[in-house]
């Protein structure tokens, strides 16, 4: 299985094409996300903002299949998270004093938003790494995240789709029902924000419990738990690279 994999990897052709199909998921998800608050929330969010986001979202998504180059689709990505990350703002309905974000910043989290987000991405990271290895992939070997030593590329591919789904949407949950507040978090002297182990277990508790809820899988057309999209997603890859399938399908969240 690694093997072929590694050849797979590569090629930059075979790759491009995987690579294609993964930011499609992420983008498409993305404007699911967008697109959710904007129906149940008409009445609070700046929908002109939001529309103006997903139709540039649109915009670059048309591209992706045109992309003659893993650099232009990094390219395209980089937009659609600019766009993303530009109206996530408008999604927090509640405790905006304590939580607001304006772009996607890490190395370190500058704010507390950012720093819900990272964790859940770490929690994530975990769970989809554990998944490539399970279904027999290296997750340091990767299609569209350059390989260096140290850096799960594959993980890293792999969670392109599922951060709006399995990350996102739960901080924005987190915050607006106020499972999690400003006083879970911590600003360093150099101006890193990091969670107080209190919030760490509020928020791990909460991912645990939104594991074991249960979605219709968008391929499989089957019910199944979604702390289990991660290894059906890298069971899927694996069956493309195997040849059993003809390409790989993306996830796409309802």
């Amino acid at each position: 299985m690694r093997r072929t994999q590694y050849r797979t990897a590569d090629d930059q052709e075979a790759s491009l094409d995987i690579a294609r199909d993964l930011i499609i998921g992420k983008v498409v998800n993305c404007r699911t996300v967008l697109g959710r608050s904007l129906r149940d929330h008409a009445d609070v969010v700046r929908g002109d903002r939001i529309r103006s986001a997903d139709a540039m979202l649109i915009e670059n998504l048309l591209g992706v299949d045109d992309c003659a180059s893993a650099d232009t689709l990094r390219g395209i990505e980089g937009n659609c998270a600019k766009f993303y990350f530009g109206v996530l703002d408008e999604l927090i309905l509640k405790q905006k004093d304590d939580f607001f974000i304006s772009e996607r910043n890490r190395r370190p989290p500058l704010d507390n938003m950012n720093a819900l987000l990272s964790f859940l991405y770490t929690l994530l990271a975990h769970d989809v790494e554990s998944a490539l290895e399970t279904v027999g992939l290296d997750p340091y070997v990767g299609f569209f995240h350059t390989d260096r030593p140290g850096r799960p590329s594959l993980a890293l591919d792999l969670m392109e789709e599922l951060r709006p789904f399995l990350g996102d949407r739960l901080a924005l949950n987190l915050v607006n029902l106020k499972q999690v507040r400003g006083n879970d978090f911590l600003k360093k002297e150099n101006g890193a924000v990091i969670m107080t182990e209190n919030g760490k277990k509020k928020v791990l508790a909460a991912w645990q419990k939104r594991k074991v809820d249960s979605i219709t899988h968008p391929y499989l057309n089957e019910k199944v738990q979604v702390g289990l999209v991660p290894y059906v997603q890298a069971m899927l890859l694996a069956r493309f690279l195997r040849g059993d399938i003809d390409g790989y399908p993306p996830f796409f969240m309802n």
